[in-house]
């Protein structure tokens, strides 16, 4: 079976690394935290991937923008989650630093990802 072509685009990368820092840093908290707010974060983190490929996998531009929009919108979900986290002392300035520049360069590859489809398909 060949690779999937999703996993070539950038804004697909960029996501998933994002998703991947989150899980590790997640994956440490107590059992209450990980149940209530780490769940949720490591969701939307994921989503925002999840949703990059489905798009992609549709072969459809209508489709692909509609599912890279639901991404744009469960980014948007992480970032609410992480300044929570943030402001309940769940994150560390140190852990921050990891992921602020990931977040800094993929909402706007998302949204010219999502401006590019339909215009080259």
């Amino acid at each position: 079976m060949g690779r999937p072509d999703f996993e070539d685009l950038e804004v697909y990368q960029l996501a998933e690394k994002l998703a991947n820092e989150i899980w590790h840093i997640v994956k440490e908290w107590d059992n209450f935290t990980k149940d209530t707010l780490g769940k949720q974060i490591v969701r939307s983190a994921d989503s925002v991937c999840a949703n990059i490929a489905e798009g992609k996998g549709r072969y459809n531009y209508q489709d692909n923008r509609r599912f890279v929009k639901i991404a744009r919108g469960s980014l948007y979900e992480t970032i609410s989650w992480l300044r929570l986290a943030y402001a309940r002392q769940l994150l560390t300035n140190g852990q921050v630093s990891k992921f602020k520049p990931i977040l800094d360069e993929l909402l706007p590859k998302l949204n010219a990802y999502l401006k590019s489809i339909g215009n080259r398909e």
